[in-house]
Protein backbone atom coordinates (compact mmCIF):
# COMPACT_ATOMS: atom_id res chain seq x y z
CA UNK A 1 0.00 0.00 0.00
CA UNK A 2 2.96 2.72 0.68
CA UNK A 3 3.97 2.41 -2.91
CA UNK A 4 0.39 3.66 -3.96
CA UNK A 5 0.65 6.22 -1.27
CA UNK A 6 3.99 7.41 -2.47
CA UNK A 7 2.92 7.81 -6.56
CA UNK A 8 -0.78 9.15 -5.70
CA UNK A 9 1.04 11.76 -3.72
CA UNK A 10 3.72 12.22 -6.41
CA UNK A 11 1.24 12.79 -9.16
CA UNK A 12 -0.92 15.09 -7.25
CA UNK A 13 2.64 17.70 -6.53
CA UNK A 14 3.26 17.40 -10.09
CA UNK A 15 -0.66 18.09 -11.55
CA UNK A 16 0.02 21.27 -8.86
CA UNK A 17 3.35 22.59 -9.22
CA UNK A 18 2.69 24.12 -12.94
CA UNK A 19 -0.03 26.21 -11.44
CA UNK A 20 1.37 27.15 -8.09
CA UNK A 21 4.62 28.11 -10.56
CA UNK A 22 2.49 30.43 -12.96
CA UNK A 23 0.45 32.15 -10.04
CA UNK A 24 3.96 32.41 -7.93
CA UNK A 25 5.59 34.40 -11.07
CA UNK A 26 1.83 36.30 -11.54
CA UNK A 27 1.93 37.69 -7.73
CA UNK A 28 5.82 38.38 -8.13
CA UNK A 29 6.33 35.82 -5.35
CA UNK A 30 10.03 36.08 -5.66
CA UNK A 31 13.24 34.98 -3.89
CA UNK A 32 15.50 37.89 -2.19
CA UNK A 33 19.06 36.18 -2.40
CA UNK A 34 21.31 37.26 0.33
CA UNK A 35 24.46 39.76 -1.67
CA UNK A 36 27.66 37.85 0.13
CA UNK A 37 26.20 34.56 -1.92
CA UNK A 38 27.75 35.64 -5.15
CA UNK A 39 27.09 32.22 -6.44
CA UNK A 40 23.15 32.91 -6.66
CA UNK A 41 23.03 36.02 -7.85
CA UNK A 42 21.09 34.55 -11.24
CA UNK A 43 18.15 33.16 -8.99
CA UNK A 44 17.15 36.34 -7.44
CA UNK A 45 13.25 36.48 -8.10
CA UNK A 46 12.67 32.49 -8.59
CA UNK A 47 9.49 32.32 -7.45
CA UNK A 48 9.77 31.04 -3.61
CA UNK A 49 6.87 29.81 -0.94
CA UNK A 50 6.42 26.33 -3.40
CA UNK A 51 6.12 23.94 0.11
CA UNK A 52 2.70 24.36 -0.78
CA UNK A 53 3.51 21.69 -3.11
CA UNK A 54 4.44 19.29 -1.32
CA UNK A 55 2.57 20.61 1.75
CA UNK A 56 -0.94 19.98 0.18
CA UNK A 57 -0.72 16.65 -1.56
CA UNK A 58 0.84 15.09 1.82
CA UNK A 59 -2.15 16.60 4.18
CA UNK A 60 -4.97 15.22 1.31
CA UNK A 61 -3.12 11.98 0.51
CA UNK A 62 -2.99 11.26 3.97
CA UNK A 63 -6.13 12.12 4.90
CA UNK A 64 -7.68 9.89 2.39
CA UNK A 65 -5.47 6.77 3.41
CA UNK A 66 -5.27 7.30 7.18
CA UNK A 67 -7.30 4.16 9.09
CA UNK A 68 -8.87 4.27 12.49
CA UNK A 69 -6.88 5.81 15.72
CA UNK A 70 -5.66 8.91 13.99
CA UNK A 71 -5.22 10.94 16.57
CA UNK A 72 -1.18 10.88 16.57
CA UNK A 73 -1.30 11.38 12.84
CA UNK A 74 -3.64 13.73 12.88
CA UNK A 75 -1.45 15.92 15.01
CA UNK A 76 1.62 15.51 13.46
CA UNK A 77 -0.26 16.57 10.32
CA UNK A 78 -0.89 20.17 12.43
CA UNK A 79 1.73 20.77 13.51
CA UNK A 80 3.08 20.41 9.67
CA UNK A 81 0.57 23.03 9.13
CA UNK A 82 1.25 25.12 11.69
CA UNK A 83 5.40 25.46 10.79
CA UNK A 84 4.44 26.02 7.41
CA UNK A 85 2.45 28.99 8.67
CA UNK A 86 4.95 30.03 10.66
CA UNK A 87 7.31 29.92 7.46
CA UNK A 88 4.80 31.42 5.18
CA UNK A 89 4.62 34.19 7.22
CA UNK A 90 8.50 34.81 7.24
CA UNK A 91 8.72 34.44 3.80
CA UNK A 92 6.10 37.27 3.00
CA UNK A 93 7.57 39.36 4.79
CA UNK A 94 10.93 38.85 3.29
CA UNK A 95 8.67 39.87 -0.30
CA UNK A 96 6.69 42.46 1.32
CA UNK A 97 9.50 44.59 2.30
CA UNK A 98 12.19 43.08 -0.02
CA UNK A 99 14.50 42.52 1.97
CA UNK A 100 15.92 38.94 3.39
CA UNK A 101 14.67 39.67 6.47
CA UNK A 102 11.62 38.09 7.41
CA UNK A 103 10.05 37.28 10.78
CA UNK A 104 12.68 38.42 13.88
CA UNK A 105 14.68 35.41 15.09
CA UNK A 106 12.50 35.90 18.58
CA UNK A 107 9.73 35.86 16.96
CA UNK A 108 10.30 32.75 15.24
CA UNK A 109 11.62 31.35 18.26
CA UNK A 110 8.59 31.96 19.93
CA UNK A 111 6.06 30.49 17.41
CA UNK A 112 8.36 27.25 17.32
CA UNK A 113 8.29 26.75 21.26
CA UNK A 114 4.80 27.68 21.64
CA UNK A 115 3.86 24.61 19.00
CA UNK A 116 6.79 22.37 20.08
CA UNK A 117 5.58 22.85 24.01
CA UNK A 118 2.01 21.42 22.93
CA UNK A 119 3.44 18.64 21.83
CA UNK A 120 6.38 17.80 24.36
CA UNK A 121 2.60 18.22 26.52
CA UNK A 122 0.97 15.53 24.63
CA UNK A 123 3.58 13.28 24.38
CA UNK A 124 4.52 13.37 28.12
CA UNK A 125 0.78 12.54 28.91
CA UNK A 126 0.90 9.19 26.82
CA UNK A 127 3.19 6.41 28.45
CA UNK A 128 3.81 4.66 25.08
CA UNK A 129 4.87 7.68 23.41
CA UNK A 130 7.33 8.78 26.38
CA UNK A 131 9.84 6.07 25.27
CA UNK A 132 12.34 6.30 23.41
CA UNK A 133 14.58 3.40 20.94
CA UNK A 134 18.13 3.03 21.53
CA UNK A 135 19.30 3.38 17.89
CA UNK A 136 19.75 -0.21 16.49
CA UNK A 137 18.15 -1.91 19.07
CA UNK A 138 14.80 -3.06 20.17
CA UNK A 139 15.12 -1.30 23.70
CA UNK A 140 13.11 1.55 24.57
CA UNK A 141 14.10 4.04 27.48
CA UNK A 142 10.96 5.95 28.71
CA UNK A 143 12.44 9.60 29.47
CA UNK A 144 9.66 10.50 32.10
CA UNK A 145 9.46 14.45 32.70
CA UNK A 146 12.17 14.55 30.99
CA UNK A 147 10.44 14.15 27.57
CA UNK A 148 9.26 17.44 27.96
CA UNK A 149 12.60 19.31 27.47
CA UNK A 150 13.74 16.82 25.52
CA UNK A 151 10.57 17.49 22.73
CA UNK A 152 11.23 20.81 22.98
CA UNK A 153 15.29 20.64 21.71
CA UNK A 154 14.14 18.39 19.01
CA UNK A 155 11.96 20.06 17.52
CA UNK A 156 14.13 23.44 17.35
CA UNK A 157 17.09 21.46 16.60
CA UNK A 158 15.53 19.60 13.85
CA UNK A 159 13.46 22.58 12.22
CA UNK A 160 16.12 24.68 12.30
CA UNK A 161 18.69 22.23 11.19
CA UNK A 162 16.61 21.67 7.95
CA UNK A 163 15.56 25.36 7.19
CA UNK A 164 19.64 25.66 7.15
CA UNK A 165 20.34 22.96 5.01
CA UNK A 166 17.68 24.73 2.29
CA UNK A 167 20.24 26.85 0.88
CA UNK A 168 21.43 24.84 -2.34
CA UNK A 169 18.40 23.44 -5.47
CA UNK A 170 16.85 20.13 -4.40
CA UNK A 171 19.27 20.11 -1.24
CA UNK A 172 16.73 20.31 1.41
CA UNK A 173 14.24 18.99 -0.64
CA UNK A 174 16.29 15.60 -1.62
CA UNK A 175 17.57 14.89 1.96
CA UNK A 176 14.42 14.94 3.42
CA UNK A 177 12.57 12.86 0.71
CA UNK A 178 15.60 10.01 1.23
CA UNK A 179 15.05 10.79 5.56
CA UNK A 180 11.22 10.20 5.00
CA UNK A 181 11.18 6.82 3.27
CA UNK A 182 13.82 5.41 5.66
CA UNK A 183 12.75 6.82 8.59
CA UNK A 184 9.35 5.00 7.68
CA UNK A 185 10.95 1.74 7.11
CA UNK A 186 12.98 1.71 10.11
CA UNK A 187 9.82 2.03 12.11
CA UNK A 188 7.67 -0.88 10.06
CA UNK A 189 10.78 -3.24 11.33
CA UNK A 190 10.23 -1.73 14.78
CA UNK A 191 6.79 -2.78 14.73
CA UNK A 192 7.14 -6.35 13.65
CA UNK A 193 8.50 -6.18 17.48
CA UNK A 194 5.51 -4.65 19.03
CA UNK A 195 3.14 -6.94 21.24
CA UNK A 196 -0.34 -7.84 19.32
CA UNK A 197 -2.16 -6.49 22.34
CA UNK A 198 -0.88 -2.99 21.50
CA UNK A 199 -2.93 -2.77 18.29
CA UNK A 200 -3.80 0.45 18.78
CA UNK A 201 -0.39 1.78 18.93
CA UNK A 202 0.61 -0.41 16.30
CA UNK A 203 -2.35 0.74 13.76
CA UNK A 204 -1.06 4.62 15.51
CA UNK A 205 1.90 4.29 13.89
CA UNK A 206 1.49 2.54 10.34
CA UNK A 207 -0.56 5.71 10.33
CA UNK A 208 2.24 7.69 10.82
CA UNK A 209 4.57 5.71 8.16
CA UNK A 210 1.31 6.74 5.63
CA UNK A 211 1.96 10.60 6.71
CA UNK A 212 6.13 9.45 5.99
CA UNK A 213 5.29 8.10 2.33
CA UNK A 214 3.10 10.93 1.54
CA UNK A 215 5.17 13.61 2.22
CA UNK A 216 8.22 11.75 0.63
CA UNK A 217 6.45 11.28 -2.64
CA UNK A 218 5.30 14.92 -2.78
CA UNK A 219 8.86 16.22 -2.31
CA UNK A 220 10.11 13.90 -5.19
CA UNK A 221 7.58 15.66 -7.50
CA UNK A 222 8.34 18.70 -6.23
CA UNK A 223 12.09 18.10 -7.04
CA UNK A 224 11.68 17.79 -10.30
CA UNK A 225 10.89 21.98 -9.95
CA UNK A 226 12.93 22.74 -7.59
CA UNK A 227 16.39 20.72 -8.61
CA UNK A 228 19.11 22.79 -10.33
CA UNK A 229 18.14 25.22 -12.20
CA UNK A 230 15.24 25.69 -9.71
CA UNK A 231 11.68 26.58 -11.03
CA UNK A 232 10.58 26.94 -7.60
CA UNK A 233 12.39 27.50 -4.32
CA UNK A 234 10.60 25.95 -1.10
CA UNK A 235 11.01 29.09 1.27
CA UNK A 236 10.93 28.68 4.94
CA UNK A 237 7.30 27.91 3.93
CA UNK A 238 8.72 24.16 3.18
CA UNK A 239 11.49 24.07 5.24
CA UNK A 240 10.44 25.00 8.34
CA UNK A 241 7.39 22.55 7.92
CA UNK A 242 9.96 19.35 7.05
CA UNK A 243 11.69 20.24 10.26
CA UNK A 244 8.74 19.54 11.86
CA UNK A 245 6.85 16.60 10.49
CA UNK A 246 10.56 15.24 10.65
CA UNK A 247 10.43 15.99 14.69
CA UNK A 248 6.54 15.21 14.70
CA UNK A 249 6.92 11.40 13.40
CA UNK A 250 10.23 10.59 14.92
CA UNK A 251 9.44 11.99 17.94
CA UNK A 252 5.13 10.07 18.10
CA UNK A 253 7.04 6.71 16.44
CA UNK A 254 10.02 6.48 19.02
CA UNK A 255 13.17 6.88 16.22
CA UNK A 256 14.00 10.39 17.41
CA UNK A 257 17.61 9.93 18.52
CA UNK A 258 17.81 8.12 14.81
CA UNK A 259 17.75 11.75 13.57
CA UNK A 260 21.08 12.71 14.28
CA UNK A 261 22.35 9.56 12.28
CA UNK A 262 20.07 9.51 9.78
CA UNK A 263 19.58 13.12 9.35
CA UNK A 264 23.71 13.41 9.61
CA UNK A 265 23.50 16.65 6.91
CA UNK A 266 21.22 18.60 8.58
CA UNK A 267 23.45 18.34 11.51
CA UNK A 268 26.28 19.05 9.60
CA UNK A 269 24.64 22.35 8.20
CA UNK A 270 23.90 23.74 12.05
CA UNK A 271 27.19 22.65 13.10
CA UNK A 272 29.15 24.48 10.95
CA UNK A 273 27.33 27.39 11.84
CA UNK A 274 27.54 27.01 15.29
CA UNK A 275 31.21 26.95 15.35
CA UNK A 276 31.59 29.37 12.61
CA UNK A 277 30.10 31.87 14.74
CA UNK A 278 31.88 30.78 18.07
CA UNK A 279 35.35 30.65 16.58
CA UNK A 280 34.79 34.35 14.93
CA UNK A 281 33.61 35.73 18.04
CA UNK A 282 36.94 34.37 19.79
CA UNK A 283 39.03 34.66 17.44
CA UNK A 284 37.85 37.15 14.75
CA UNK A 285 38.54 34.49 12.26
CA UNK A 286 36.96 31.96 10.11
CA UNK A 287 37.10 28.16 9.90
CA UNK A 288 34.73 28.13 6.71
CA UNK A 289 34.93 30.16 3.70
CA UNK A 290 31.28 30.55 4.36
CA UNK A 291 28.22 28.92 6.87
CA UNK A 292 26.09 26.25 6.28
CA UNK A 293 29.18 23.71 5.05
CA UNK A 294 27.16 23.49 1.68
CA UNK A 295 27.97 26.98 1.26
CA UNK A 296 31.64 26.28 1.75
CA UNK A 297 32.02 23.28 -0.82
CA UNK A 298 30.75 26.16 -2.60
CA UNK A 299 33.15 28.50 -2.51
CA UNK A 300 35.83 25.81 -2.51
CA UNK A 301 34.64 25.83 -6.50
CA UNK A 302 32.16 22.31 -6.16
CA UNK A 303 29.31 22.73 -8.43
CA UNK A 304 26.23 23.07 -6.95
CA UNK A 305 24.93 19.97 -8.53
CA UNK A 306 27.34 18.01 -6.99
CA UNK A 307 27.12 18.85 -3.91
CA UNK A 308 23.40 18.05 -3.59
CA UNK A 309 23.83 14.38 -5.53
CA UNK A 310 26.67 13.88 -2.83
CA UNK A 311 24.22 15.05 -0.10
CA UNK A 312 21.41 12.72 -1.00
CA UNK A 313 23.69 9.89 -1.87
CA UNK A 314 25.26 9.58 1.85
CA UNK A 315 21.68 10.22 3.40
CA UNK A 316 20.85 6.75 1.23
CA UNK A 317 24.02 5.07 2.06
CA UNK A 318 23.08 6.17 5.77
CA UNK A 319 19.87 4.90 5.42
CA UNK A 320 20.35 1.61 3.65
CA UNK A 321 22.99 0.87 6.81
CA UNK A 322 20.96 1.49 9.75
CA UNK A 323 18.02 -0.55 8.07
CA UNK A 324 20.32 -3.40 7.08
CA UNK A 325 21.71 -3.03 10.90
CA UNK A 326 17.95 -3.76 11.83
CA UNK A 327 16.93 -5.98 9.56
CA UNK A 328 19.34 -8.42 11.54
CA UNK A 329 17.29 -8.08 15.01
Amino acid sequence: MYYIIFLLAFLVSIIIAPFYIKFARRMKLGQNILEYVGEHKTKQGTPTMGGVIFIIPTIIVSLFFLKSNVTIPLLCLCVFLAYSIVGFLDDYIKIKFKRNLGLRPYQKILFQLLIAIIVAIFIYKHDLLRAVYIPFTTIKIDFGWLIIPYVILVFLATTNSVNLTDGLDGLAGGVSCVFFVCISLVSAIYLTHVSELQSEYITQMQNLNVIGFAVSGSLLGFLIFNFYPAKIFMGDTGSLALGALIASICLMNGTSLYIPILGFLFVLSSLSVIIQVLYYKKTKKRIFLMAPFHHHLEHKGMYETKIVFIYIVLTILIGISIIGLLGVL
